[in-house]
């Protein structure tokens, strides 16, 4: 079994208007000392052993589902998980 990390996040060259409004909303707050936020997404998969190689699935989960692939760029982490 894997525990699969992605993190996903808007391309720099790609507007980020949440990122925009938190840097605004922090520098409100009186944190002077933030110079940008961008704002990204996070999950957590669990997928089970197969046949296939497993950043295969991921790149392609990716691809198909958990990005837009024109506005937003990716990474991930595999970890291996043994069962107790």
């Amino acid at each position: 079994m894997y525990k699969v990390k992605v993190y996903v996040t808007l391309r720099e060259s790609v507007l980020d208007p949440q990122g925009k409004a938190v840097t605004h909303s922090l520098h409100a707050l009186n944190y002077t000392e933030v110079t940008d936020v961008r704002i990204g997404k996070y999950m957590e998969l669990t997928i089970e052993k197969s046949d296939r190689n497993i950043n295969e699935i991921v790149e392609e989960m990716a691809a198909k589902l958990l990005t837009n692939p024109v506005i937003e760029d990716y990474r991930y982490e595999v970890e291996e998980v043994v069962p107790q």
